[in-house]
C-alpha cells in the first residue's frame, strides 16, 4: 500500500509532534543567530546551516569538534540569543486549529529545543500547549536517537508503535522511523522537494482528524 493511503488508512493511539518546522516556521530567527554564531567561528555559514536544523544545539556544536569550544556553554549562549529573538516566527498553516480539534491526552510535542525556548517559540505563532512536552533536556541523546519519541509516547500511556509522528527534517524522521511509528512529513518549510518513502503534507489545512468509540486517531483529508 502507498505509503500516503497507509497513513490515512490506520488508526493512532496518538500524535507526536515535532516543533521547529512541523507545527512552526521559526527558520529565519534560528538562521539569524546561526549564521552569527557560525560567522564568528570562521564557518562556511552556507554549508553549516543546514545541519542545524531537527537537532539540538549541543549536539549540533559537537559534530563540529571545534578546538577550545565547549558545547554546553555555546549552546546556552545561543538558547539565550534565540529566547529573546522571536521574530518572524509563525505557525505552519492550520497547525492550531489541528491541535485544537485532538483530545488533549492523544498528542505530544518532541522538540530538540531547550523548554523556556520551545513554550516562547509556540507562545509567538499562538500554538496550544501540550500536556505532554518533552524538550532537549528530558533526554541524553537527541534526534536521531528515538529516545525522545518513545519518552512522550510513555508519558501518554501509549506505545510509539501506535503513534504517528509529524516530522519535517531528516534527522528528526531517522527517529521518529527507530521509535517504531509511523511518519508524516511536513514539508512546509522546505525549500527543496524532499525525497521520502514516508506519506506528507504541505500544512494542515487539507486534513481532519476522527476520533472513533475506542478512542483511537483516524487522520483524514478534506475533500
Amino acid at each position: 500500500m502507498p505509503a500516503r493511503s497507509s497513513v490515512f488508512n490506520a488508526r493512532y493511539s496518538g500524535f507526536l509532534f515535532d516543533m521547529d518546522g512541523t507545527l512552526i516556521n521559526s527558520i529565519a530567527a534560528a538562521e539569524r543567530i546561526w549564521s552569527a554564531w557560525a560567522n564568528a567561528h570562521g564557518l562556511d555559514v552556507e554549508t553549516f546551516l543546514p545541519t542545524i536544523h531537527g537537532a539540538r544545539a549541543i549536539d549540533t556544536i559537537a559534530r563540529l569538534g571545534l578546538p577550545g569550544i565547549d558545547p554546553e556553554v555555546e549552546a546556552c549562549a545561543i538558547t539565550e540569543a534565540e529566547i529573546f529573538d522571536l521574530a518572524g516566527i509563525v505557525e505552519v498553516s492550520g497547525a492550531a486549529a489541528f491541535l485544537k480539534t485532538l483530545p488533549a491526552n492523544k498528542w505530544a510535542i518532541v522538540t530538540s529545543a531547550p523548554k523556556e525556548l520551545a513554550i516562547r517559540r509556540l507562545q509567538a505563532a499562538g500554538i496550544p500547549l501540550p500536556l505532554v512536552f518533552v524538550t532537549s533536556e528530558d533526554v541524553s541523546d537527541g534526534k536521531p536517537n528515538p529516545d525522545c519519541y518513545l519518552l512522550a509516547a510513555q508519558q501518554l500511556g501509549i506505545n510509539a508503535a501506535d503513534c504517528l509522528v509529524f516530522e519535517d527534517a531528516p534527522i528528526g524522521i531517522r527517529a521518529g522511523e527507530a521509535s517504531g511509528a509511523q511518519v508524516m512529513v511536513v514539508s512546509a518549510t522546505h525549500v527543496h522537494p524532499m525525497q521520502t518513502p514516508h506519506a506528507s503534507i504541505d500544512d494542515y489545512c487539507g486534513t481532519v482528524v476522527r476520533v472513533d468509540e475506542q478512542g483511537y486517531l483516524h487522520l483524514c483529508e478534506v475533500l
